[in-house]
């Protein structure tokens, strides 16, 4: 009985404190994720990046019972983004003198106890975090040495360990190369002392983690940021990767490295944001943009997906002298965006199948010659398969390359997470599927 209560008594700790979610753990594949009692996790993402700083209790918690309705699971946010006014909403201060190296921990509720407050939070959601220790620009400007990297590191490690629901994220928005030691410092000792979590890195637009870490041992899984910059505006020479909005061709470059990690777009474009960011008056980026690049990427072989809306990704609120990107929408409204109410009919689309033998199927496309928009993604796994269009034109399939016979077959609509059957004819070979209505984007559904 003693044992029993004694098991009991843990139990009702790990509640109170919010840390009763399983960890995330690499699938034994490698190429997915998984929780740590076996059950797939497809990683859905929302960019809450200024969270820490710019929310209160009360803000932080509306935030996370919004997300959480909407089927986001994780949560990638910025931990530390400007040293030197590094404090939050209620003037708490997260360092001394700006040093990294000296987390300002004080008597009562202060910095970091808001952190593990939202952490905390988060976990009784359901919800993980994706933790950036320092965002890039302050590594790239040399406010930051090893040793610094080092010591901040270890305290974060040492403070967040314990909490089930935390991923680290490396990097922020930064070429690997601006800060290598840093970055490989940061990775190193995080991996070191709180070996239970992943790590990855956050790179800058149009890269890949993969780029400069893929063999690093601290690096668990890959992530690459798309980018906000349309086909015409792609036309930077520094660019490693002229990929246009293809974010696709990131997941296929990284799918067939080795060793085998998982991989997915880590930022894409965000909704209401201008095309290329910086020119308020450019058309910007809606609901069916971001179902484009989630069900393009995820279809390619990537492991989840995360979604970004320009003023909630910074917390906007009117009048705010800090507003960036053109924002004029407070985010209190912007989070009921139509794109971050469509992102869960893709997880919900994938987790009512069997999981870990997804792969990518562009064989059973025969004529998938179409370019840019046109473009189609196909998947595949034992008993199923799906097939991505974004203009609603005609395809092709090939049958006999399913590796099984079709019985049903339907037409998912992302953007209503809507299913409509309808009947296969007992066909064999190449066969023509045309969507319900043209010009909006579609799913087709074969299973065995």
């Amino acid at each position: 009985m003693k044992v029993l209560l004694t098991g009991w008594l843990i139990v009702w700790a790990c509640l109170a404190n919010g840390q009763s979610l399983p960890a995330i753990k690499v699938s034994p594949n490698k190429r997915f994720f998984c929780t740590a009692d076996g059950k797939p996790f497809f990683w859905l993402g929302d960019t809450g990046w200024l969270l820490f700083v710019k929310c209160n209790r009360e803000d932080a918690l509306q935030y996370l019972d919004g997300r959480k309705a909407q089927g986001f699971n994780v949560i990638q946010v910025m931990v530390l983004h400007e040293l030197k006014s590094a404090k939050n909403v209620y003037g708490d201060s997260a360092l001394v003198n700006g040093d990294v190296s000296k987390p300002y921990v004080k008597d009562g509720y202060d910095y970091w106890d808001h952190v593990e407050f939202i952490v905390d939070e988060a976990a009784k959601r359901g919800i993980y975090m994706a933790l950036v220790p320092v965002w890039g620009s302050n590594v790239k400007g040399g406010h930051v040495s090893v040793s610094q990297a080092e010591a901040y590191a270890t305290f974060l490690a040492t403070r967040f360990k314990g909490k089930s629901n935390v991923v680290w994220m490396n990097g922020g928005d930064v070429r690997g190369s601006e800060g290598l030691a840093v970055w490989q410092k940061i990775g190193t000792t995080l991996k070191k002392h709180d070996p239970q979590h992943l790590v990855t890195y956050h790179p800058r637009g149009r890269y890949s983690s993969s780029d400069w870490f893929h063999n690093a041992a601290w690096l668990d899984f890959n992530i690459f940021q798309s980018g906000h910059r349309t086909y015409a505006q792609d036309t930077s020479k520094n660019d490693l990767h002229f990929y246009g909005e293809d974010n696709w061709r990131y997941v296929q470059a990284d799918y067939n490295r080795r060793p085998v990690k998982p991989v997915f777009d880590g930022e894409p474009s965000y909704e209401n944001i201008p095309h290329g960011l910086h020119d308020s008056l450019e058309v910007r980026w809606n609901a069916a943009d971001l179902r484009r690049y989630a069900y393009w990427s995820v279809f390619a072989g990537g492991a989840g997906f995360t979604y970004g809306e320009n003023a909630v990704m910074q917390f906007h609120h009117q009048g705010d002298a800090g507003a960036n990107y053109g924002v004029t929408t407070d985010w209190k409204t912007a989070i009921g965006s139509p794109g971050a109410q469509q992102m869960q009919y893709l997880k919900k689309l994938l987790e009512q199948r069997p999981y870990f033998d997804r792969k990518p199927a562009q064989e059973i496309l025969p004529t998938n010659t179409g370019r840019r928009y046109d473009y189609l993604l196909a998947t595949k796994a034992k008993d199923y398969a799906l097939v991505y269009t974004f203009t609603g034109q005609a395809f092709d399939v090939d049958l006999s390359k399913l590796g099984f016979n079709v019985g049903k077959a339907a037409w998912f609509k992302p953007a209503t997470g809507e299913t409509t059957s309808f009947v296969m004819p007992a066909l064999k070979g190449v066969t023509k599927f045309e969507p319900p209505v043209s010009k909006e984007d579609w799913v087709l559904v074969l299973e065995r």
